[in-house]
């Protein structure tokens, strides 16, 4: 029998790769909590009609891509294509609604969604993702935006592109809909099949075609912003004016309209020149009405979710990650010796310092080779002769001083080398 692979369009993520994600993770906790934002954790599976009710049953994502399956109880179960379903419903069947005023939610995790697999694209993939409950006014479309940005810009990106539109309201999308099907008819043939399939169902994904005969229709397709009343119009130019009081560029694109039904009034996208066909790193919109279709009261809300797959493409590329160094790498040899190392790691790791002790049991030469490739900033030594005289011997890796001490100092000096070791991280990082 052969051994057993992952299915296509899933992967392990190796610790070679997880520093990354970490460096992904901490970055995003850390902006999204100084915003007030708090994390929330939903199921990786819900109820089938969740995702019928609020994506829309006419989206290529349920009707083509989503997991779905029977459970014991014949319930119809899907694995979850998207977060702000399942966030909508924890909302309302939590009553976070009772809290009052506005609530700021943000969650990270793996969904699910039968696509072709592809560099940035998994069938597994994983969001990070955010949402602000009960605003309608442009201000939190804008602050979304801005925390989105603050994230990439942190992470170190700057090729990024931010294209923004509207889509208006239910009255707006309603005529633009009828314009915009009366001018695709009349090229009908000329359109890809998917289009043609989408042209009764949901003429809006057409423009978001990447079929290249399509694309060049599209170029005088209606533009919705023609469409927009009154109001959407004032809610689209307060949007832009503070994107620009904010110093914060943007490209209005009147052909994004993003691939979910729930949205309303404002889409984004933000893109980075180096990901190719999969240009889009975070995308989102405002979509007031969502609540209210999964069975809440009117409420308006705004998000975004980030690709973390693709996120990770970038940092690769600007070789942008943290790297996962000890501070102490412990040598030793002997049975004696190796019981007093592993005592001293964990009394250093108690004390906050990161510590590898070499298990591999080899003679002194390869584990101070190992030592070396550590990067660790002390290795300490522990051999027969150490470990009957209760000694030990401490070398800084990067000066080669070295000193010898009786392991009941060293526990005395425990605090004073982390002091000297953020010291020196301080000095060969250029922070002094």
């Amino acid at each position: 029998m052969g051994t057993i692979s992952t299915l296509p369009g899933t992967r392990d993520i190796l610790p070679e790769e997880i520093g990354y994600w970490q460096y992904v993770e901490a970055a995003t906790a850390k902006i999204l909590g100084r915003a007030m934002y708090y994390e929330i954790r939903s199921p990786i599976f819900e109820n089938t009609s969740l995702f019928e009710r609020g994506i829309g049953e006419a989206t290529d994502v349920v009707s083509k891509e989503m997991y779905t399956f029977s459970d014991r109880s014949d319930r119809s179960i899907t694995l979850r294509p998207e977060g702000t379903a399942g966030i909508v419903r924890a909302y309302l069947q939590n009553n976070l609604y009772a809290l009052g005023g506005v609530q700021r939610l943000w969650y990270s995790g793996p969904m699910f969604r039968y696509e072709r697999p592809q560099a940035g694209r998994q069938r597994q993939f994983h969001q990070i993702g955010l949402e602000l409950i009960g605003s309608r006014g442009p201000r939190a479309d804008v602050e979304v935006i801005a925390l989105a940005t603050d994230i990439l810009k942190f992470l170190g990106l700057k090729k990024l592109k931010l294209n923004i539109n509207s889509i208006g309201d239910q009255y707006d999308r309603k005529l633009y809909r009828e314009a915009l099907t009366n001018y695709f008819l009349s090229y009908k043939d000329e359109l890809d099949i998917d289009s043609q399939n989408r042209l009764s169902k949901n003429p809006l994904r057409i423009l978001d075609s990447k079929n290249e005969k399509t694309k060049e229709i599209n170029k005088n397709a209606p533009n919705i912003l023609n469409f927009l009343g009154k109001e959407s119009q004032k809610h689209f130019d307060e949007v832009q004016q503070l994107l620009t009081d904010l110093d914060i560029d943007y490209h209005i694109n009147p052909c994004l309209v993003r691939g979910l039904d729930y949205y309303t009034h404002t889409a984004f996208e933000i893109q980075s020149d180096n990901l190719g066909s999969q240009s889009t790193v975070c995308g989102g919109g405002r979509y007031d009405h969502l609540i209210e279709e999964l069975g809440g009261t009117s409420t308006p809300a705004v998000g975004w979710a980030i690709g973390v797959e693709r996120l990770i493409i970038l940092l690769k590329q600007i070789r942008c990650s943290p790297e996962h160094t000890p501070d102490i790498y412990i040598v030793s040899k002997g049975q004696k010796a190796e019981s007093i190392g592993l005592y001293l790691a964990q009394r250093m790791r108690s004390a906050e310092l990161v510590v590898e002790l070499d298990m591999s049991g080899s003679n002194f030469g390869k584990q101070f080779k190992r030592a070396d490739r550590s990067k660790a900033y002390v290795c300490i030594v522990i051999g027969e002769e150490e470990a009957k005289n209760s000694t030990l011997q401490l070398k800084w890796l990067y000066t080669k001083e070295q000193s010898s001490m009786t392991q009941s100092d060293f526990l005395h000096y425990i605090e004073e080398l982390k002091k000297q070791i953020n010291q020196y991280k301080k000095v060969t990082s250029g922070l002094t």
